[in-house]
């Protein structure tokens, strides 16, 4: 599901005289795909007044020296340069074009500037790995496309990065998911600044849905069961296409390679270059994903569904089920069904008191606390391992503070909890 934030954020800045938020700065790579670049330009280039959309004020940014070119070998001319930027209050970074190159560092300047001077700054897909590496994601909660979201949690272990949400609004910054996502962010920003009768008009204009959510999408399942486009082309898409079907079995990555007919080095190096994740994280992950999945929607013991996601046994499950997800399988379960509306009715308040809570109750709340912002679908963050002097797998690298019991008026792990509809 797609998360709001409900607080304004701790370092909240006046936006400075000169930028008004109604004008649009999109930052334009060459190389960046065309159809995330596309999103921003067509929401807010568009004159749609007739329509009861407010106008917004475009101004299309070259974040480099030109020529611009993007996929297909189309070559773009922007009419701006970064110091457009100065005068905008939103600031639109789409998709960038390799998650193994650093942006330049002219636009990481011109980024911070206008973050330190008040602008709201938008990262779509794997532009939010230019935000991070602008230092905007700091202590902060994003998400991006959900292939490269342990890429982008290893390399910036201070962002709270996670691939379950189609976007994540954290007042300032904001980032969102794979692809169409991006469509989905852009309403919602349109929605904040004037309403939902104008997001709605929006929708209307672009035939897509006012809101969309994970679930209404199938969001856990095409989350881990999809191919990227780098991939679906490739001999190895016919290999991860029969581990995803045979997660149930005891199988390892030597397994993996022999079915691709290479070296177990060559195969590394081959599905890190097209999925920038190890083939073992990546094998781990989505053991774990399955594990989750069926703590959901069965009754399985936890020995049970370690044998069904193809662990060697419960206590491997329970390992990597913690680092992934920082609450051991059981507590998770927990948490997901203390968090469960049934049949309609309002969840339970995130804290009730400790004298009406037995110690069991009060540990299956602190666990829902931790997943406070997943409520009906888990996310892939992790919290502190168990054993911090033991190896780490490259996954999802967030860390989550923990939140004593009892105080109350402490900052939320995640802004944005849930108490209103979300986009």
């Amino acid at each position: 599901m797609s998360q709001d934030s409900a607080a304004v954020p701790d370092a909240a800045r006046k936006l400075a005289a000169r930028r008004r938020r109604e004008i649009v700065a999109v930052l334009l790579f060459s190389g960046g795909p065309i159809f995330e670049s596309s999103i921003p330009l067509s929401v807010f280039g568009i004159d749609r007044q007739d329509a009861g959309v407010p106008r917004y004020r475009l101004l299309v940014c070259a974040g480099e020296d030109a020529p611009l070119r993007t996929t297909g070998g189309l070559e773009l001319s922007a009419p701006y340069g970064l110091e457009a930027i100065s005068r905008a209050g939103t600031v639109v970074v789409p998709a960038w074009r390799s998650i193994t190159q650093a942006p330049p560092p002219a636009a990481l300047d011109a980024l911070r500037r206008a973050h330190e001077e008040g602008a709201r700054i938008v990262g779509l897909c794997t532009g939010a790995f230019v935000l991070a590496a602008a230092g905007l994601l700091d202590g902060r909660p994003a998400t991006t496309h959900w292939m490269y979201a342990p890429t982008l949690a290893k390399r910036y272990p201070s962002v709270h990065v996670d691939p379950r949400e189609l976007f994540v609004d954290d007042g300032d910054v904001l980032t969102s998911a794979g692809t169409a996502a991006g469509i989905d962010l852009c309403l919602h920003i349109v929605r904040t600044d004037h309403g939902a009768d104008a997001a709605n008009a929006l929708a209307r204009r672009l035939v897509v849905p006012p809101r969309r959510t994970a679930s209404d999408l199938g969001h856990q399942r095409y989350l881990d069961r999809s191919l990227p486009e780098e991939i679906g082309a490739d001999p190895l898409a016919e290999v991860v296409a029969w581990a995803l079907e045979h997660l149930h079995e005891q199988f390892d990555v030597e397994t993996l390679a022999a079915r691709a007919y290479m070296s177990r080095r060559t195969f590394d190096r081959r599905f890190r270059s097209l999925t920038g994740s190890a083939p073992l994280q990546w094998l781990i992950t989505q053991r774990v994903l399955q594990a989750q999945r069926l703590l959901e929607t069965s009754d399985y013991s936890v020995d049970e569904v370690a044998g069904r996601c193809g662990f060697r046994s419960p206590v491997a499950l329970r390992g990597h089920f913690r680092r992934q997800l920082g609450a051991s399988p059981a507590a998770y379960r927990a948490a997901y069904r203390a968090r469960r509306p049934q049949n309609g009715a309002p969840e339970p308040a995130l804290r009730p008191e400790r004298a009406d809570r037995s110690p069991e109750r009060e540990r299956a709340a602190l666990a829902a606390e931790r997943f406070s912002a997943a409520a009906l679908g888990g996310h892939g963050l992790a919290a502190e391992a168990v054993d911090a002097g033991r190896p780490q797998p490259e996954g999802y690298a967030a860390r989550l503070p923990e939140t004593p019991v009892g105080r109350g008026a402490a900052r939320p792990v995640l802004p944005g909890q849930r108490e209103r509809p979300v986009g």
